[in-house]
């Protein structure tokens, strides 16, 4: 049986990312139909939080392992997981057995891109390593952007069933290709599994996102939950001081670098995030514009995200700084939520939204590398994995966060000023532009981290044979 050609495998790694990104948004137009098709509507949010909280609390115990086994054991797994996940939604016959579904598919999909990330480091030489890391992260921003739109046109046309099956053939198409490759290598020495340490993370992260979920946040529950999360976060931060092999190594927190890289992340994923979430929400509701049009009008994030992907990872292989890269990138950041908070205080036209969100994307696009490779070269080869997987996490749980406060901003603001159901649609015009208002200062604080980062992201030597990332790369 001959491999396949670097090419493909290359392919494969992009799919899977795509494909939990696109999972992460795909649902917001198809949950009402949902819903009402299986008659039990108080269960729909869980839809998503069942994916969002597995999804989240994996994402650094896949890093972790792979620093132990390697990245290709660990992405069959996540792959095989997801697609079990997909074809067990798509096969739901009531809302219990979809959530537990959805929570099985975020197990797998959570480590679908720090694990892919992962392998492209072990299978390419440092200068090309930027290149094809870049476009990972700008196919699956690209593809949770498009996520309302493929999901409306599937429901429309086909069923919801189809939206919640439509990840499974491409991913086995990708595992039978990684199926043939060979990458990665498993650690010589290791030490007892961090059981304790992965277990807390998990209980603080899902403690986090249940306290922030809509009809928990701000209730007597919600600050009970927020509570329990800060103690265990804490208990977490003790276990992981005395374990002989954390699972996330409190080391890593002393390079200035990594730190600044981590905070970034989080202030990434309330920037895409609260574009993503709210826009099309506006467009269909208070513009009455179809899914379809209203995903044509954040084309322009999309385009400029992966152009600027791709873009910046040649200007990281080209010597440019990577602070220089950043602070650029999060000024247009802030440029983007600056037009957007005066748009909705004076036009508000869908064009005018398309032009504010160009120099998001950009912004987005550029930095996707950039905290790729701090990251990583600011660790140890032997922490490679849970440096990889870090960012990936504190940017999925920023924008959670982020939507969350957001999205309680927007209510307290649609309750001033409408009063009424009936007028939430051309109300919300007021309580965005507060929405983006808040999200600009996010953003200003995105700026400062960026001014942290090293000029020039440093390499790390590992033991000779591998990679500078730490990694052994077999043909």
């Amino acid at each position: 049986m001959s491999r396949p050609a670097p090419a493909s495998i290359h392919a494969a790694l992009v799919v899977l990312p795509a494909l939990a990104g696109l999972d992460q948004t795909l649902l917001s137009t198809a949950l009402p139909t949902i819903a009402t098709e299986l008659h039990d509507p108080g269960l729909a949010s869980w839809v998503f939080s069942a994916y969002l909280i597995a999804s989240t609390v994996v994402i650094p115990l896949y890093g972790r392992l792979a620093d132990r086994f390697g990245p290709r054991p660990l992405l069959m797994v996540a792959a095989g997981l997801f697609v079990a996940g997909s074809l067990a939604c798509a096969a739901s016959p009531t809302m219990p057995l979809l959530v537990a579904a959805r929570g099985l598919q975020g197990l797998g999909g959570g480590g679908l891109m720090t694990l892919a990330l992962l392998a492209v480091a072990a299978l390419y030489p440092p200068g090309e390593r930027i290149r094809r890391q870049g476009a990972l992260g700008a196919a699956a921003a690209m593809a949770t952007t498009l996520g309302p739109l493929v999901g409306g046109v599937l429901v429309q046309h086909l069923s919801w069933r189809w939206a919640l099956a439509l990840n499974a053939p491409p991913a086995l198409v990708a595992l039978s290709v990684l199926a043939r490759a060979r990458f990665g290598q498993a650690a010589a020495q290791r030490r007892p599994l961090d059981l304790a340490g992965a277990g807390l993370l998990a209980a603080t992260v899902s403690g986090l996102l249940m306290a922030t979920r809509s009809g928990v946040a701000g209730s007597a529950l919600g600050a009970a939950l927020l509570v329990a999360a800060l103690v265990l976060g804490l208990c977490f931060t003790l276990v992981e001081r005395r374990a002989a092999d954390p699972l996330i190594p409190l080391v890593l927190f002393r390079d200035g670098g990594f730190r600044a890289a981590a905070a970034l992340s989080a202030c990434n994923g309330v920037a895409l995030f609260a574009a993503v979430v709210f826009l099309p929400m506006y467009l269909q509701s208070a513009l009455h514009l179809r899914p379809f049009a209203s995903a044509l009008h954040l084309l322009p994030l999309m385009l400029g995200l992966t152009a600027a992907a791709l873009a910046s990872g040649r200007a990281l292989r080209a010597g440019r700084s990577a602070r220089g890269l950043a602070m650029g990138a999060a000024l247009a950041i802030v440029a983007a939520f600056a037009a957007l908070a005066w748009t909705f205080g004076h036009t508000a036209s869908a064009w005018a939204c398309s032009l504010a969100v160009t120099p998001l994307g950009l912004g987005l696009g550029v930095l996707l590398p950039v905290v790729s490779v701090v990251a990583q070269r600011g660790a140890a080869p032997r922490h490679i994995g849970v440096a990889t997987a870090m960012p990936i996490m504190l940017r999925g749980l920023g924008g959670a966060l982020g939507v969350s406060a957001l999205g309680a901003l927007l209510r307290e603001g649609l309750q001033t000023t409408s009063g009424s159901r009936a007028a939430v649609g051309p109300a919300l015009a007021g309580p965005l532009q507060t929405v983006y208002e808040a999200a600009a200062v996010v953003s200003l604080a995105g700026l400062l981290v960026a001014a942290m980062l090293p000029a020039a992201a440093a390499r790390r030597n590992g033991p000779a044979g591998q990679t500078a990332e730490g990694l052994s790369v077999r043909p």
